[in-house]
């Protein structure tokens, strides 16, 4: 089962760039004409622990990982943009359990996953997790990742 593919590769094509291995080739694109060329510091797949494992009772509890596929940085090494590339913003892109993740990151470390549905010359982003999130017929439009995740949100009065 290890080649079965999942919901955002239904091909199950891997795209190998740079030492890194993408899980489709939207996300090899937004990595070669959003990620690489910002200018930024960037990790690809880092993983972030959401709740420890451990030992209950007699058994062995699994912990709860994300691994989103962009984390992009300031000058100063904080976070700016966690970025998670989906097919759609809907169920189908977005399952209750990948959201549950999201919303758990967001409280763990305090910024968002910003889901992103990648086009020929720009992407669609909704910030995840929060109470006002952009419906997916509102999501923010952007050409690149110069921007503050809080316009990725529908908290108007936070980017006017």
């Amino acid at each position: 089962m290890s080649n079965s593919p999942t919901a955002i590769n239904k091909r199950g094509t891997k795209v190998y760039r740079d030492g890194y291995t993408f899980d489709s080739k939207k996300e090899d694109f937004f990595y070669t004409e959003f990620v690489k060329k910002s200018g930024f510091q960037f990790d690809v797949h880092p993983k972030f622990i959401l709740e420890k494992g451990g030992k209950v009772d007699r058994v062995n509890v699994i912990g709860v990982i994300l691994t989103p596929d962009f984390v992009i940085y300031d000058d100063k090494g904080k976070m700016t943009h966690v970025y998670d590339v989906k097919n759609s913003f809907g169920v189908y892109g977005i399952d209750p359990v990948v959201s549950l993740r999201f919303k758990m990151f967001l409280v763990r470390y305090k910024i968002p996953v910003e889901a992103v549905v990648v086009r020929t010359h720009d992407f669609k982003v909704i910030a995840q997790g929060m109470d006002k999130r952009r419906q997916p017929k509102a999501a923010l439009v952007r050409a690149g990742i110069d921007y503050d995740w809080i316009r990725a949100t529908n908290y108007k009065e936070a980017y006017q």
